[in-house]
């Protein structure tokens, strides 16, 4: 191999990091117990990356290099606490490190530990999504919506408490398996979630939307007659088919009613549609979020979709999740069926919930609802509102072009989205 410049370098780096993080870390945790040790071999193994890639070349398979890397200093640190400290515990650890197990799939491991019952919810998914897919507390802030002192806390007393009550890392058998199962699939939705509307600002992420499908993927095949895992399944398809048309050449949202559907994954719709109509039966909130997304899925075209069905869904989801997130998506698709003032009124109803404070959603969704009753200043300030809390430029990019197109002619019920099946997307 010869040298990487410097930028070949750093893009292999981060690619890397998107996919392999998981890898690295999960293999140190399994051969040596240690959640921090873990991290800080991980973090090493990267840090320790860019001037031997920029040396050497990016080899073949950064993965198994960034691997090895981190296992050689599990081993070098290991060795160090044997001598220091003279424990056998120790020097039965540095062994496995020499000679460790066959790999198996250590991201299915690594989120079936983070998961367990013992552990709060939200620790779980944040400990999860910091372990499996190396992001950062600020990045998980962002998703909660909390602090990054918080995710901080929340993912130090999540190792902590794995260390001290001896959590075994490893896919639990299957007569302790569903009472993790809830925790895994919130995961599993967030970190699709992560890819497929990225905290940090960018479009898409498909590499960490892919990981979340094929986790998912191994949950349906872990538990096949679970509705739930495959209604979570079902959704991620549904949602996932349509990232080639989510954006345009210059990288700007596209909105789900301007999509071009011939661009759409058919396969990955057949195969999601298809899972829904097996899930929906059983009424859990990913099987009904799946349905509504298969709704919008086999509709041709925008003024094609069947908002009666995808109205009752909402009224079934509202039931299971009474929050303001979930009557927001209701009250766009009641928009959709009953014309904009019965969207209007909807949102009216909602008041100013504390869940959806910051949120751009709110603004969005009142603003379309003026728009389409020819309320154009009032749309122009509840959009501009909508901008200021944009969690990005590619959204606050869409809201200034609504603004601007405010004065021209516009088809009805254009540029509506639905936060509960497709966090991307604007209403």
């Amino acid at each position: 191999m010869t040298g990487a410049g410097p930028a070949e370098a750093r893009a292999a780096l981060a690619e890397a990091h998107r996919d392999e993080w998981g890898v690295v870390f999960g293999t140190v945790v399994r051969l040596t117990g240690d959640w921090e040790l873990a991290e800080d071999c991980a973090q090493e193994a990267f840090a320790r990356a860019l001037p031997a890639w920029e040396r050497d070349g990016v080899p073949r398979r950064p993965g198994a290099w960034l691997v090895t890397a981190a296992r050689h200093h599990a081993l070098d640190v290991l060795r160090r606490r044997t001598a220091e400290r003279g424990r056998l515990a120790q020097l039965a650890a540095v062994e496995a490190v020499r000679e460790p197990r066959p790999p198996g799939d250590e991201r299915l491991r690594l989120v079936f530990t983070c998961c367990h019952p013992a552990l709060p919810l939200e620790s779980r998914v944040a400990l999860t999504l910091r372990a499996v897919c190396g992001l950062t507390t600020r990045e998980i802030a962002r998703a909660f919506l909390v602090r990054e002192d918080t995710v901080a806390q929340r993912i130090l007393r999540a190792k902590r408490k794995i260390a001290a009550a001896g959590i075994p890392y490893r896919v639990p058998p299957p007569g302790a398996r569903a009472e993790r199962l809830d925790g895994v699939l919130a995961v599993v939705y967030l970190v699709f979630t992560e890819g497929y509307a990225p905290s940090d600002g960018s479009t898409v992420r498909d590499a960490l939307a892919e990981e979340a499908i094929r986790l998912a993927r191994l949950l349906v095949a872990e538990a096949p007659d679970e509705p739930e895992a495959r209604g979570l399944l079902a959704l991620l398809l549904c949602q996932h088919a349509r990232r080639a048309a989510r954006v345009d050449a210059d990288g700007g949202l596209v909105t789900l009613e301007r999509q071009d559907r011939t661009r759409w994954d058919g396969e990955l719709i057949a195969e999601g549609v298809a899972l829904a109509r097996t899930a929906v039966a059983a009424g859990g909130p990913y099987a009904l979020q799946a349905a509504i997304a298969a709704r919008h899925a086999v509709a041709p075209v925008a003024a094609a979709t069947d908002w009666a069905a995808i109205v009752a869904l909402y009224d079934r989801l509202l039931a299971l999740r009474a929050n303001p997130v979930v009557a927001l998506n209701r009250a766009v698709a009641v928009g959709m069926r009953d014309g904009p003032q019965a969207q209007l009124d909807a949102v009216a109803a909602l008041g100013e919930p504390a869940e959806l404070a910051g949120a751009h959603a709110l603004p969005a969704v009142r603003a379309d609802a003026l728009r389409r009753l020819g309320r154009a200043g009032e749309a122009g300030a509840a959009y501009r509102a909508a901008a200021a809390l944009a969690p990005n430029e590619a959204i606050a990019g869409e809201y200034a072009r609504r603004i601007a197109e405010l004065g021209e002619p516009r088809p009805e019920g254009a540029d509506l989205a639905h936060i509960a099946h497709d966090q991307s997307e604007l209403p």
